[in-house]
């Protein structure tokens, strides 16, 4: 079984992503993180290129890591003959980090057009920098800057340069697809040639410029590479680097490697969406592994065949990654998938077929009308509800009225009038927004908040309009899509109309029905929990 030592260089590399900032916090949250989960070494940075990142360095020095090696970043020295004064390889030193990770020309287009060397002096420069910090008592990790690209103009010279951290002491040697424009098998051939003329541990370091970094970078495990370079999420300059998302439950799961650290796998998920957070990045739905539809099943056949084996239409256990199976609910969703998510709900359909005929018959003739039940779980729990009696509405509108007023000084108001009833209680109601949706949402709390002040609680968080049928010009279709949230709980709901006050309306009253339906059914099981307790006294 082959041992596998994992870099991380989402701190360093990562943050060279378009979008991407990261403050010092940021940088100690997700260093510690990695930490919890496993990884061997964490590259947090290029001391000697800006102020924030020696801060780091400084800082994470507080911490006790129980798994990681912190990393510093940097270059091989500008002068040959001024190595031991060279001010990135002393910044690299000031870090005091146990590994430093430097950089050299592998490609001799490179050292010739953009450092001006020739191919000894570049040798000599890989081998004196490496030396330096190897004197210095530094683990020292050599990427081999554009190898591969090196490799395929002049193999020669690549693997010369190579040779040349070796013999300075390079205790590993990182290939690396800077450009990340190299196939499959030009990455394979190339690495089993370096193993065979470096005794060194071997590195891969990809980018995904041809959508293949994680596979490239599991070919070059599968040829002999025993040190993998990545980010989280696979965020990094240009199309990103390889993302160690995808190829960690790989290596594990699919290769039977080992890793030199014990890995956290069923926190793959959280990291995943820890790290989306702090870059304020929205995460992938359809990422491999950890992505919220990576195990969702949607076709009424597929979910049939799920619930009586995962086997059938799941690679692997999702627990694994720490993710989970789930049944989606539209158009395309059979008995299968109605009872699936009853049995989530805590609803046993399996006795009652003609319930869930019923169910599925209305779900898909509201998905013909425009309806999305697969993004509003909460609109479906409402109508699965309804259908057994559990819910009601708990509040009537008798009347509502929505005026929107602009002149040509752009000043606009909204005003929503509206009559709410509660167990026979009318209350009539207006209230202003900046929006007519607004206006309706402040108006509905207002009128509410007099019989259910945990309203109060309720946060609108995203709010999503598609035009559904864009043909029809100003009469077309369109579909609210409204997510809220109370602080504990998140929850989604829609509605679909003609008009986009009316579908904004018909979301807006599902989410206060849903809050309400949670509030009571929590309370009911309380005062059963507090019986329970009486009676077992």
């Amino acid at each position: 079984m082959k041992t596998i030592e994992l870099f991380d260089t989402t701190l360093r590399d990562g943050t060279q992503g378009e979008g991407i900032s990261l403050s010092i916090h940021d940088k100690i949250g997700i260093a510690l993180k990695l930490d919890e989960f496993g990884i061997d070494i964490i590259e947090g940075g290029w001391p000697g290129s800006n102020p924030r990142d020696e801060e780091f360095f400084r800082q994470i020095k507080q911490f006790n890591l129980l798994n990681s090696k912190i990393s510093a970043f940097g270059s091989t020295a500008r002068n040959i003959d001024k190595v031991e004064t060279d001010l990135n390889l002393n910044a690299l030193l000031f870090a005091e980090t146990p590994v430093v990770s430097i950089f050299g020309k592998t490609w001799k287009f490179h050292s010739e057009k953009g450092l001006g060397l020739t191919e000894d002096e570049n040798e000599e420069l890989i081998y004196k920098s490496v030396l330096f910090l190897k004197q210095h008592g530094r683990k020292v990790v050599f990427d081999a800057e554009h190898f591969f690209d090196g490799y395929k103009d002049d193999n020669l010279f690549a693997l010369k340069m190579l040779k040349a951290a070796e013999s300075a002491g390079a205790d590993v040697i990182t290939l690396c697809d800077t450009n990340g424009g190299s196939m499959t098998n030009e990455i394979r051939d190339a690495v089993s040639a370096v193993i065979k003329n470096i005794n060194k541990p071997v590195g891969i370091h990809t980018h995904n410029d041809g959508d293949l970094a994680v596979a490239n970078s599991l070919i070059a495990v599968e040829a002999g590479a025993s040190h993998v370079q990545g980010t989280i999420n696979g965020v990094g300059e240009r199309c990103g680097n390889a993302n160690l998302i995808s190829i960690i439950p790989a290596l594990i799961l699919k290769m039977n490697a080992a890793t030199k650290t014990e890995i956290m796998l069923d926190r793959l998920t959280s990291l995943s969406n820890y790290v989306y957070e702090l870059m304020n990045l929205v995460p992938n739905s359809r990422a491999a592994y950890v992505g919220n539809s990576a195990f969702a099943h949607k076709g009424g056949i597929h979910v049939s065949a799920v619930l009586k084996d995962s086997r059938m239409y799941e690679h692997i256990n999702p627990g694994n990654v720490g993710n989970k199976q789930r049944v989606l609910v539209s158009d395309l969703a059979g008995q299968s998938n109605i009872r699936y998510k009853a049995k989530e709900l805590g609803i046993d359909l399996s006795k009652n077929n003609e319930l869930s005929k019923k169910v599925v018959s209305h779900i898909k003739e509201l998905e013909f009308d425009g309806y999305q039940f697969e993004g509003a779980e909460a609109s479906f729990e409402l109508i699965l509800r309804s259908e057994t009696n559990e819910f009601s509405p708990f509040f009537s509108t008798p009347d509502s009225k929505v005026n929107v007023s602009f002149d040509n000084k752009q000043q606009k108001t909204s005003e929503a009038v509206i009559k709410i009833e509660v167990g026979g209680e009318i209350e009539h109601t207006a209230a202003n927004g900046d929006g007519p949706v607004n206006a309706l949402d402040n108006a509905l709390r207002k009128a509410l908040i007099r019989f259910y002040p945990e309203i109060a609680e309720i946060k609108l968080l995203d709010y999503k309009v598609r035009v559904l049928n864009e043909k029809h010009g100003t009469s077309a279709k369109v579909r609210v899509l409204i997510e809220s949230g109370d602080g504990n709980d998140t929850w989604s709901t829609v509605g679909v109309s003609e008009n986009i006050i009316e579908a904004s309306w018909q979301a807006l009253c599902d989410s206060m029905n849903y809050k309400l339906f949670k509030m009571e059914k929590d309370k009911s099981l309380s005062l059963m929990d507090q019986s329970r307790k009486y009676y077992s006294c």
